[in-house]
């Protein structure tokens, strides 16, 4: 029970209707042992009266003493169906408590998971696949939520019927009520061995179901890479063997189940048949009467339930913890990258990197080493470099996807950690190299980075990013649905509309990360002729591959294995004949062959 107790909290958020529940629980078996109670009197009046019956057969007197006796029948018929009402009333509340208390902590629990999944850093998400994530938010959530509502209240049902129930046996006739528990000792031995194994049974089940989720999720991601290699032949028969693999674990769940629910129901019989026998003898010697038996008989097939439903119980419980266990060990992850600062005034674009170096957690890759530069406010930044250089490394450093190892960055001269984290963030404008746009409408997907803009503001920026007219062309236009990832839109088209998102939200400083490179050369010219216009005194960084002639960068650096090895403007990099140079050669052949 150790992974449940994180649940705790849970239980005292909603204390009152727990403890509601427990009330209605104990009321509606409290009606329902009076049941039992009634029955044994009924019986007895017929039984006592059956002698006085036989006396005046024959007589006058017959029919008014069986009218007499009718009625009295009649009055405990009436009394058993009004208390099996008023315990079905009592069900019904312990149901609306309980079960919805459950609902509510489901609701709560997967709220925390998604809130807890939006702190944690990127070297999270590359540690972790996706399938996994969702099965403990979505599976193991319910796995939980069986032991927060249905275990919680059929526990709260055995424990409280079993105390009623015994406490009136034991009124009864003590010595009858220890030979009708004589199974439970066996019953007991059972359920701890079998919890054990449905403990480790479950909890490998819970990881299969994790694999085959990663598995269906890359499947149906990399559809195109899957049908252009002909490879629907090989994943389908990957899949059906981890699902084969997780039928045969979950058979054997199921065996351990099935062999353990007769097992529970053979000790019930054997409990009645005991019941029967000793009460039997009992009776002869007029210890107890026949209705005495009639009402243990009940009593113990009262229990079937309660005491059938402990494996169930010890199941659910089991297959919770296991499922609590996946979902603590995300819970308790910590985030790398924390809110520390509160710096939130508007951001001038001063950028400082002094001495930054960087390796990323997850794979050990030093990605750049002693990186130094400084940008003034307004001014114009390229990154130029082979891949795998570290480009990218400076962009995620500069929204603080990560934090640096060593070295300082600063902007307007506070320490990047000094800021606050959101807030830097939403001033930021930044086109990652993998483009990713949502299921959604393309206007809605540029309205990400600006969720109160206008139609025509949307509209607006689309144009900037020279994707308006391409988008109008559409059946649907803005209100087109993109698909999973932007299926349906080409390279290019994502790739401006992932500018227009940067460019709504008016940033301070403009973050373009290789993303002209599906681009034709006509719609690149648009587009950077306004940042020429528009961003003027905005301060930017384009990382690249190409050398833009349209922008006029107030400073390059060229990065190599991590390392700055050429930094100045355009003609000093020309005249040192090194990399930039060669890149400038290069490209500008291609483009006189192009011509």
């Amino acid at each position: 029970m150790k992974h449940l107790r994180y649940l705790n909290k849970f239980f005292f958020r909603y204390r009152k209707l727990v403890l509601l529940g427990f009330v209605f629980v104990f009321l509606s078996n409290y009606f329902r042992v009076l049941q039992p109670q009634t029955i044994r009197e009924a019986l007895d009046l017929v039984i006592d009266n059956l002698q006085l019956y036989r006396l005046y057969q024959g007589t006058s007197l017959e029919t008014v003493f069986f009218r007499m006796l009718g009625q009295q029948l009649l009055y405990f018929g009436v009394l058993v169906l009004i208390l099996a009402i008023v315990m079905g009333i009592f069900m019904f509340f312990m149901r609306q408590t309980i079960i919805v208390m459950s609902r509510l902590i489901e609701y709560d629990l997967r709220k925390e998971i998604y809130l807890h999944y939006q702190k944690l850093d990127l070297a999270f998400y590359k540690r972790n696949n996706t399938g996994d994530l969702m099965a403990r938010v979505t599976e193991d959530v319910n796995k939980v939520r069986m032991y927060l509502g249905p275990a919680v209240l059929y526990g709260i049902n055995l424990v409280s019927l079993f105390i009623l129930v015994i406490s009136a046996m034991v009124s009864v006739n003590a010595e009858l009520t220890l030979y009708c528990l004589l199974p439970l000792p066996l019953l007991s031995i059972s359920i701890y061995y079998v919890s054990n194994l449905i403990n480790e049974r479950s909890e490998v089940i819970q990881q299969q179901i994790a694999r085959l989720n990663s598995i269906a999720q890359e499947v149906y991601s990399g559809i195109r890479v899957v049908k252009a290699y002909v490879q629907e032949g090989p994943m389908t028969r990957f899949f059906a063997i981890q699902t084969e693999d997780f039928k045969e674990k979950s058979l054997g769940l199921a065996t351990v189940n099935a062999l353990f629910f007769p097992l529970m129901l053979l000790l019930v019989g054997a409990s009645t048949l005991l019941t029967v026998y000793v009460g039997g003898i009992l009776t002869l010697k007029g210890t107890i009467t026949p209705g005495n038996i009639a009402e243990f008989v009940i009593y113990v097939n009262m229990l079937t339930w309660p005491v059938t439903s402990i494996g169930w119980i010890a199941s659910i419980v089991q297959q919770a913890a296991a499922s609590q266990k996946r979902i603590n060990e995300f819970l308790n992850t910590p985030p790398e990258i924390l809110q520390t600062g509160k710096v939130s005034h508007p951001i001038h674009g001063r950028i400082a990197f002094r001495d930054v170096s960087f390796t990323y957690p997850d794979t050990g890759i030093e990605a750049i080493k002693h990186v130094s530069f400084e940008l003034k406010p307004g001014q114009k930044m390229a990154i130029v470099g082979r891949t795998g250089s570290g480009k990218s490394t400076v962009a995620d450093l500069l929204v603080r996807m990560y934090d640096a190892q060593s070295g300082q960055i600063l902007i307007d001269d506070h320490p990047i950690k000094d800021w606050d984290l959101s807030y830097l963030r939403q001033r930021i404008g930044y086109v990652p190299q993998d483009v990713f746009l949502f299921s959604d409408t393309i206007a809605a997907n540029i309205a990400f980075g600006a969720p109160d803009a206008t139609r025509p503001e949307i509209e607006a920026f689309a144009a900037y990013a020279s994707i308006q007219q391409e988008i109008l062309a559409l059946p649907n236009q803005f209100d087109t649905l993109v698909g999973e990832r932007g299926v349906t839109l080409s390279g290019g088209q994502k790739q401006r509309v992932a500018i227009a998102r940067a460019l709504i939200k008016k940033p301070d400083i403009l973050i373009l990360d290789d993303c002209l490179s599906a681009v034709d050369t006509n719609t690149e010219k648009q587009i950077l002729r306004y940042f020429n216009d528009a961003l003027a005194d905005k301060t930017a960084i384009v990382i690249t591959h190409r050398i833009y002639s349209l922008i006029q960068f107030d400073k390059i650096i060229v990065l190599d294995h991590g390392r700055i090895i050429e930094q100045g403007a355009h003609d000093e990099l020309l005249a040192l004949k090194g990399y930039y140079f060669d890149l400038f050669e290069r490209q500008r052949l291609e483009e006189v062959e192009t011509e």
